[in-house]
């Protein structure tokens, strides 16, 4: 067997918090894991939130602790910027053949930063959703792993610049480095490539990308984070100022015949949990929710009633027909229905947060038609071949950690009869 074939009791595609469960999880059996993740760290969506509901704590402690388990198992062989571009064979022996983007910085890397003091080039932060730029050379966020820098080769000047090669006294940029493929043999296969939100864009009478005020749940998450474009400061992303009234968008695009079908079932909660956010640093703020119905089942009813006693958050039932900018007033104006009165609402605010649903990451990936819904969710698993986490359903983070460890109990029964 070459370089650049290898074999291993399970491979998985995605390293967010359902495939690092799954791989520390299946590795701490003896398994021998591939775990592959197409961007340049692993970690996923949960890297990007702020807090957890309903307890509004942290979720770096959680990753960090499986990030620990990951790196002293020598059972699981990480590849960072891979993704996989065919799959043949079946149950018991799968060949996948896998893409290795360059990152143009090696293992030499002790993330000191001097290379990014003297980049000069550019791009927008995909971590922030674009909310601010980084240099070309970047770490993705503070506590990124692998802990070393990256370069988006779509903005940088190569060695037409070189200035970053020059000042690496390690020598751990590597301008020259070129896409490379392995081919991994596995007898089962985990799909946890996770989600991306709804695009905005497509919301035409929202506002989105038409006005800077109007903003996506995603974005409302890193704004109130510590490590965010505004270091946690909730702004108006126009003026960089104070907000004294919000409008949240419930179900944007989502139970939409035009959009998305079906409810992605975590988007209450988190608007809830911003209401939170925004009555932490701003006591008098008036917080408006516009819904359809509010999904709070079992232990976050709780929360949800904790919410409604705050006597500045106004539930309006009923769905946002515009969203307008009144130039006079320098502010937003939705209009929408209140279905409990049947009155027609418009309100002037300083922010719009639309709730945007879950959109299944699994597009472009190399899997069996027949396995996927009319929504793009994996519907079924094949032996060995198994579905894991937000691309199988929508669902918040505890329930995909219980996933995971399920799937990896469909890996043992597949490889074991196999």
């Amino acid at each position: 067997m070459n370089d650049n074939s290898m074999t291993s009791d399970l491979l998985i595609v995605g390293a967010g918090i359902a495939g690092i469960t799954a791989a520390v999880e299946a590795a701490e059996t003896g398994l021998k894991v591939v775990l592959l993740e197409k961007r340049a760290y692993i970690g996923g969506k949960v890297t990007q939130f702020n807090k957890y509901f309903p307890k509004l704590c942290p979720p770096s402690c959680g990753l960090e602790i499986n990030i620990r388990r990951l790196r002293s198992n020598p059972f699981i062989k990480l590849f960072t910027l891979a993704e996989v571009s065919d799959v043949s064979g079946e149950a018991g022996k799968y060949e996948v053949n896998i893409k290795l983007k360059p990152r143009f910085v090696t293992d030499k890397c002790t993330s000191c930063g001097d290379c990014v003091q003297v980049c000069p080039e550019s791009r927008n932060n995909d971590f922030n959703y674009g909310m601010d730029r980084t240099t070309s050379i970047y770490l993705p966020y503070g506590n990124s792993y692998p802990a070393k820098y990256v370069i988006d080769q779509a903005t940088c000047k190569g060695s037409l610049c070189n200035r970053c090669v020059d000042v690496c006294k390690y020598g751990a940029i590597d301008l020259s480095e070129q896409e490379t493929a392995i081919t991994v043999k596995a007898r089962s296969i985990i799909w946890a490539t996770g989600w991306e939100p709804y695009d905005a864009k497509k919301l035409d009478m929202l506002g989105f990308g038409k006005f800077p005020d109007v903003i996506t749940n995603v974005m409302m998450e890193r704004l109130a984070a510590p490590d965010g474009p505004t270091k946690g400061k909730i702004l108006r992303p126009s003026t960089n100022g104070g907000i004294s009234s919000v409008a949240f968008v419930q179900c944007a695009g989502s139970r939409d015949e035009n959009h998305l079908e079906y409810c992605s079932s975590v988007c209450c909660m988190a608007s809830l949990k911003h209401t939170r956010y925004i009555r932490e640093q701003y006591p008098d703020a008036e917080i408006h929710v516009h819904y359809i119905d509010v999904r709070s089942s079992g232990i976050f009813e709780d929360f949800y009633s904790d919410v409604q006693k705050d006597a500045k958050v106004h539930f309006l039932r009923g769905k946002v027909a515009k969203v307008s900018f009144d130039a006079s007033g320098d502010r937003l104006v939705v209009e929408a229905e209140d279905t409990m009165t049947g009155a027609r609402i418009k309100e002037s605010v300083d922010l719009v947060i639309l709730a945007t649903g879950m959109q299944p990451a699994v597009k472009d990936l190399p899997i069996d038609r027949s396995l996927i819904d009319s929504n793009g969710f994996i519907i079924s698993d094949t032996p060995g071949m198994i579905g894991c986490g937000v691309n199988t359903n929508p669902k918040d983070v505890s329930s995909v950690v219980q996933e995971a460890t399920g799937s990896v109990l469909k890996a043992i029964q597949a490889i074991k009869g196999n």
